[in-house]
């Protein structure tokens, strides 16, 4: 019987975040007395799909990051590698080493997570890897609650329904060779800049359908140092 294909989890973390002001990257600030990484690492390693994890990380900071996975007995993961130059070239520098590894093909499940979402549940992660059973691209979303505006220059160009519209959060999961294909791909086009993964695989595989499961609004991106606060007040209410 073939063996069995693992799921990886790539954490990446490859920005220095300019938007928050500080002096570490967002990542390495604490909140509710860990640093923003080490809570996104646990949410990975104690989810019972994942396999495996890589962490993507800016240079400058790998033994740091090193040190918050192993104070916090991080076991899954397995490397910490440099990012690109942008958010498409740190995913897929992810993919190349996914695929490197021994025993990981092209079946086996890649999700992509964006460090700065610290508070991933359990069960986002868990939907997201098994739609995977029965898809080969999927992310977590959440439906808008504001209505969203096309604009040009200052004036409101188009009002889009809102009933269709959803709000794109991450993990981000797909079969390897999939995302590894449309990445290349997108690598060796200089005029597509991509701020996600499924949009890499709606520009150049069009063909396969991306599906969506339940995010959550407590799912947030810290960006800022509002962000901060909001994170910490939730962690502290749970």
């Amino acid at each position: 019987m073939p063996t069995a294909q693992p799921t990886v989890a790539a954490v990446l973390a490859g920005g220095t975040g300019a938007r928050m002001g500080a002096a570490l990257p967002k990542q390495l600030l604490e909140v509710a007395g860990k640093p923003v990484l080490q809570h996104t690492l646990e949410a990975f390693d104690r989810s019972p799909v994942v396999d495996r994890i890589v962490l993507v990380m800016a240079e400058g900071h790998h033994e740091a990051a090193w040190t918050i996975a192993k104070a916090a007995n991080v076991t899954k993961l397995s490397a910490v590698i440099a990012g690109g130059a942008t958010r498409a070239g740190s995913s897929l520098a992810a993919v190349r080493w996914a695929l490197a590894q021994p025993g990981v093909g092209p079946e086996a499940r890649l999700l992509l997570h964006d460090a700065a979402r610290m508070l991933v549940t359990g069960r986002i992660i868990a939907d997201v890897v098994a739609a995977l059973d029965d898809c080969a691209a999927v992310t977590a979303a959440v439906p808008s609650s504001d209505t969203v505006v096309e604009t040009d220059g200052d004036r409101i160009a188009a009002v889009p329904d809102r009933s269709r519209l959803a709000r794109v959060q991450t993990p981000q999961g797909f079969r390897l060779g999939l995302i590894a294909a449309a990445h290349e791909a997108a690598a060796a086009d200089p005029g597509f800049t991509p701020t996600d993964d499924c949009s890499v695989v709606l520009r150049y595989r069009p063909d396969v359908p991306v599906r969506t499961v339940a995010g959550s609004d407590r799912n947030l991106k810290v960006t800022g140092p509002d962000d901060l606060a909001i994170a910490e007040a939730l962690l502290r209410r749970a």
